[in-house]
Order: C-alpha cells, then sequence, then structure tokens
C-alpha cells in the first residue's frame, strides 16, 4: 500500500513539476503583461478559492488602465482581460477556437459536444445542431414554454402574499422541465418532483464541475479518484447518461412511423425535439449519428440551456422588485399586446412584440451574465498591438468585468433598461453575455424567447415586491451565476 502511494505522489509531483515548468517558459515570454506574483506550483490559485469573493478578486486584480493581467492557478497560465481589441480579436478569431483547458472538467458528462470540443469536430457539431434553432423550429417551443409556465403559476399561487419567497427553487425547476422537453421531447416533473433522481444529479454534476477547476486534489485526474466526489460524479453519470439513451434508443425504435411523420392525426404540424433533428442528421461523409454522438448534443443542451436561462429571469426578478417604475413600464407594453385578456397564451409574434421586456432581459444580464467568463486556449503564437502572446496560454474573458466598467457603460451599477432601445454606436464585443464571433452562444434566440414567456406570464399574473428589509444579493460564481442567499421577493396577485 505504501509503494502504491509512493508512486502516486512521485506521478503528482512530477506531474505538478511539468506544468510549473511550463508556465515558468510562458510567464518569461508574457514579461510585458501586469501579473500578479503567486507561489511556487499553486501560483495565484490561493486568491480564488472562495466562489463568493472571486468576482470581485479578479476585478480588483485587473488594472483599470491596461485591462488584463497574467495569473497563474496550479501551473495553467491565464490572461485575464476586460480589454475590447483582446476580446474582439480573440472572440473573432477562427484559429483561436478551442476552449480552455477547466471545461475538460465537463467532459465525463458531456463527452466532446458543441461546448467541449474544438477543430473539424465542433464545426461538424455546430453545422448539425444549428438547424435546431431555425425559426420555425423555435415556434414550436412555444408550446412547451407555455404548458410548464401553467404549472410554474400555480406553484408560485401557493405562496402569494408571503412576506418573502426565494424564486430561485422555482425558477430552476421550471428551466430544467422546458429544457428536457425541447430536447428530448419527454418531461421530467421536476416542478412536480423536485427530489427526482434526474434533477439531483443534474445538480451534482453542475457543482463537481465547477469544484474541479479550484480543488488542489480534485483538479488533477491523478488525485481525483482518492475523493468522494469521483465515486459520486460515476453513480450521477450511470443515471443521466442511461436516462438520455433510453429516451434516444425509444425516439430512435419510432423514427420510420413518428419523426417522418410530418403531421399527427388531426392533421397538425407535430412538434420536433432537439433529438428528433439529430436523429435526422448525418455527418459529413453521410452517416447517421451514433447514441453516443446524440447523447453528447442532447446532454451540452441540457446542461447549458437550464442553469443559464433560470439564473438570468431569478437576477430579473430581483431587479424588477427593486425598479417599480419598469415593472409598470412593461406592464403597459403587455397590456397593449394581449388587451384584456392577460390569460392568453402567448404566441411567437407577441413575443417578438415585446421590445421593452427584451431590453430589461439584456440589462439584468448586463449586470448579472449568466456565465460571468469564459476562455480560450492560443494554440499557435500570435501577436497583440507588436507584443508576443504564446500558444499554451489560457485568454479568460471576464464578461462580468466588461459588462460593469465605466469605460464601456456609464453609470454602470444602475439597472437602466433604456441602455438597449438605442443601439447605435455600440460595438459588437461591447455586449457579450452570450459570448461572440463564431463560437457565440447558439442557443441565445430560444434562450430569449423561453425568459420573454416566462416573465410575460409571471409579470401579467403576479406584482413583484422588494422584501423588508430589502435583500441583498451575494454574487457567486459557480458553473454559472448565482446567489448564494437566494433571490428573495414577495409577490402579490396583479390587478390587470
Amino acid at each position: 500500500m505504501s509503494l502504491v502511494l509512493g508512486v502516486i505522489c512521485a506521478t503528482f509531483l512530477c506531474y505538478i513539476g511539468y506544468y510549473w515548468y511550463k508556465h515558468v517558459q510562458i510567464g518569461q515570454k508574457l514579461s510585458w503583461l501586469p501579473t500578479v506574483r503567486g507561489w511556487p506550483i499553486v501560483g495565484n490559485g490561493l486568491e480564488f478559492t472562495n466562489t463568493e469573493t472571486l468576482l470581485a478578486d479578479i476585478t480588483r486584480l485587473i488594472p483599470k488602465k491596461e485591462k488584463m493581467v497574467y495569473l497563474t492557478h496550479l501551473g495553467i497560465s491565464n490572461i485575464f482581460t476586460t480589454d475590447y481589441d483582446l476580446i474582439e480579436l480573440v472572440l473573432s478569431s477562427q484559429s483561436i477556437l478551442k476552449k480552455s483547458s477547466d471545461y475538460r472538467y465537463a467532459k465525463n458528462w458531456l463527452g466532446t459536444g458543441l461546448l467541449t470540443s474544438d477543430g473539424g469536430k465542433w464545426k461538424s457539431r455546430r453545422r448539425i445542431t444549428t438547424p435546431a434553432f431555425h425559426f420555425s423550429i423555435l415556434e414550436q417551443f412555444v408550446e412547451v414554454f407555455e404548458s410548464n409556465g401553467n404549472i410554474f403559476i400555480e406553484k408560485l399561487k401557493k405562496v402569494v402574499d408571503k412576506e418573502s419567497i426565494d424564486v430561485y427553487p422555482f425558477i430552476t425547476l421550471y428551466a430544467l422541465d422546458v429544457i428536457c422537453e425541447t430536447a428530448m421531447g419527454v418531461s421530467v416533473n421536476a416542478q412536480k418532483d423536485a427530489n427526482s433522481a434526474y434533477v439531483q444529479n443534474v445538480k451534482l454534476m453542475c457543482k463537481i464541475s465547477l469544484v474541479r477547476t479550484i480543488s488542489v486534489i480534485k483538479r488533477f485526474d491523478i488525485t481525483y479518484p482518492l475523493t468522494l466526489d469521483y465515486y459520486r460524479e460515476k453513480r450521477a453519470l450511470k443515471q443521466l447518461h442511461g436516462v438520455t439513451n433510453s429516451v434516444i434508443d425509444a425516439r430512435r425504435s419510432t423514427i420510420n412511423d413518428d419523426i417522418k411523420t410530418e403531421v399527427d392525426e388531426l392533421g397538425r404540424k407535430k412538434r420536433l425535439a432537439f433529438l428528433d433533428i439529430l436523429l435526422r442528421s448525418t455527418t459529413t461523409d453521410g452517416q447517421p449519428l451514433t447514441r453516443e454522438d446524440i447523447r453528447e448534443e442532447v446532454d451540452t443542451f441540457m446542461f447549458e440551456g437550464h442553469d443559464t436561462t433560470a439564473s438570468a429571469m431569478t437576477f430579473c426578478v430581483h431587479f424588477l422588485s427593486e425598479n417599480p417604475e419598469v415593472q409598470k413600464r412593461i406592464l403597459e407594453e403587455q397590456k397593449e399586446i394581449f388587451g384584456d385578456d392577460k390569460f392568453r397564451p402567448s404566441t411567437i409574434k407577441d413575443l417578438h412584440e415585446m421590445k421593452y421586456l427584451e431590453c430589461v432581459i439584456k440589462e439584468t444580464l448586463r449586470l448579472c451574465p449568466s456565465v460571468p467568463m469564459y476562455g480560450r486556449h492560443v494554440q499557435e503564437d500570435f501577436y497583440f498591438k507588436g507584443n508576443l502572446i504564446p500558444k499554451g496560454v489560457n485568454i479568460v474573458v471576464f464578461d462580468y468585468g466588461v459588462l460593469r466598467d465605466p469605460d464601456y457603460y456609464p453609470n454602470p451599477e444602475k439597472f437602466d433598461p433604456s441602455r438597449f432601445e438605442q443601439v447605435d454606436g455600440k460595438r459588437p464585443y461591447q455586449y457579450i453575455p452570450f459570448s461572440a464571433g463564431p463560437r457565440n452562444c447558439i442557443g441565445q434566440k430560444f434562450a430569449m424567447l423561453e425568459m420573454k414567456s416566462t416573465l410575460s406570464k409571471l409579470l401579467r399574473n403576479f406584482e413583484i415586491l422588494p422584501t423588508v428589509p430589502k435583500h441583498k444579493l451575494i454574487l457567486v460564481a459557480e458553473a454559472v451565476l448565482k446567489s448564494a442567499n437566494g433571490v428573495r421577493v414577495k409577490l402579490a396577485t396583479r390587478k390587470w
């Protein structure tokens, strides 16, 4: 036993030593950058152990003038930046497409799907998945937003007039129901059974994917099996992959009878799930996708699509509780669209007419972007304004900092949806909560429609009020941006 532990420790130290040597080489080439001196081996890792202070810590470390800083974490070299020119160069590039190394911790769950793949496989998957977000497909999903939204409203009616409720659990379960039904064509009934194994394992995998990026022991594959999370992950993935595989097999077995039949028995066009589109798709050489190929994309859609929209909608509810004048203006827009019938189901035409609500959602995402930072891995040396950026470094776009930078947004801490009523003069890489360029968020139109549908229904049924005393958010950078102490508001029945 002692011999085995000795071999593991020796291998681990060699692994660390290699990364440290690599970091020293990269650091020498980046001597032109502002740098925060770190400790041997761990680098600046001790700066980033508390998720509740992470955003403030990174904001503090990035110089306001240079807008970029070189930091290391356990031998991984990173340039954190809010510099517009560097962000534009990186995000618009056709050669800097590989995601940063931290994304690998999601691969056990997601495989090498659209989020985690690169090179030819990423281009092929992007081509295959793009039709799933065509207008005609998105229009069919409005029905899913509506039916699950009705359950959401009924759940909230049970807590109306309470002095304080945390809206996040309600919203995240609703979002999970929506994403399951649109992705796989089946309902997991998360809103009716929050303790189901599927719901709990999705939450667990989101948490583990984050924890592995900051934990010294869990970060490395050689030491990760020494932790309990390793075994929790294996159990969770067995259940999650089992559910996805069983749905794929069931849908594939009926493809000839069901998917190829374009209308149902009443002559209505059938609604396609994301899974159905993948079952119809082929690779570049004309071969159908394998079960594993399809599972990777369905699971990716699940991972990216439920927590991000839930985060945005939850923070939007918070800002509406604190800004009654904004809430009033949204209501005026809703009355113009729905007239006297506040219970009428939304159509896609209605959702497109909600221009001011869209501005409110955009302003919410400016202050609280669902993904507060994201990275690219540099695979070839390149020059930025005459300075070398070497291969092997991660460039981390700190969009939370960009979106609160007074150089880009005057009076940035103020919640002001009118910023987005005028689009003239705004630079394309200044507003990046959905990223930008060739690897932008493929599902952003889907997300916007879902958020509009949900918030519209919420505001037509309830007035959103602040708690007494007012709830103060504690922002934490997990897999997505959340509030450590929840998002608490008071709901009152809306008088239409």
